[in-house]
């Protein structure tokens, strides 16, 4: 596994889509197929986009312990659907148009991550750590309003609410995916040009300004993909706040060396491997006795404080 992580993760990926296509099919492939197709096919989008997202995000700050979440986009996303629901009501909000509705989700978490890195990572003020306390400031907010709304709408609301707050990997909607793929294949055509530079940018934002990296452009852009990709995978199946965490860490402990060329492809292949086998087990195994973000939640979490009492013993 040290010596080719990359084969061996693909292997274990390609099991693990058979896994997914075939069990428990009982001969009707002819549903079973086009229908579990599709869901394999969201859970590698999702996980390529939050995989990603998270190395970008950890190379731009430097810190193996932090994930886009911060910035706020998980509460914004809960934020909306309380919105719609309180304003629209349970009816009218589970009858949306799902491509409206996922356009709209998308289109307004980007606005305002543009909005934040355009006042706080400007030419003359290029701080990341304003930022990132900036978006935790806004995340407290969000999540605030949301409560107050839960107060204000009536139970059954609540509800709706409630399910939308939590990432649903098994009622991905089909019609979603062409859009979340066209986003996710533009995304990696930007990110691969830029790895050598990103290798660059680990040593330092003062090291990369010397060799020559426009740190600005740079910065800029990885925070406007790492938006998108935050943004795509949050409307697509929901809010997943440890998940890049947990990949991330475990994709660093696999690599070979800390190239982007290598660890790019590794996060996206552990990521998905998590999500498919996770989803395989769920469904096949247990009977959908639970729910996979959960249980991906609590995981994320533990690396999360694994690394910080690491960190501190360091």
């Amino acid at each position: 596994m040290a010596q080719h992580p990359k084969f061996i993760a693909t292997i274990i990926l390609l099991i693990s889509a058979i896994l997914f296509l075939t069990v428990n099919v009982h001969g009707h492939w002819d549903f079973a197929l086009p229908l579990r197709g599709k869901k394999l096919l969201a859970l590698m989008v999702v996980g390529y986009a939050i995989g990603v997202s998270t190395l970008l995000f950890q190379t731009l700050t430097h810190n193996p312990i932090l994930t886009p979440s911060l910035l706020g986009f998980d509460s914004l996303y809960v934020l909306l659907q309380s919105l719609l629901v309180f304003f629209l009501g349970a009816i009218s909000f589970t009858s949306l148009n799902l491509i409206a509705k996922f356009s709209l989700e998308i289109v307004l978490m980007f606005g305002a991550s543009l909005l934040l890195f355009k006042l706080l990572f400007s030419k003359s003020s290029q701080d990341l750590t304003r930022l990132i306390l900036v978006g935790v400031i806004f995340g407290v907010l969000f999540r605030s309003l949301s409560a107050l709304i839960a107060r204000l709408i009536n139970p059954d609301d609540f509800v709706v609410v409630q399910s939308a707050s939590y990432a649903q990997f098994n009622t991905v909607n089909p019609q979603l995916l062409g859009i979340s793929l066209f986003i996710c294949v533009v995304s990696a055509l930007f990110i691969w040009r830029w790895r050598f530079k990103c290798d660059v940018l680990m040593l330092g934002k003062a090291q990369a300004i010397n060799l020559g990296i426009n740190y600005q452009r740079l910065a800029f852009g990885l925070l406007t993909v790492i938006a998108v990709l935050v943004a795509t995978a949050t409307a697509l199946v929901g809010p997943v706040t440890f998940f890049g965490l947990l990949v991330c860490a475990l994709t660093n402990r696999m690599a070979r060396n800390m190239y982007h060329s290598e660890r790019l492809i590794l996060v996206s292949l552990v990521a998905m491997i998590c999500l498919v086998l996770g989803q395989t087990v769920f469904e096949q195994v247990l009977g959908m006795a639970g729910l996979l973000s959960v249980v991906i939640e609590l995981a994320g979490g533990l690396v999360f404080l694994a690394l910080i009492f690491m960190s501190q013993r360091r």
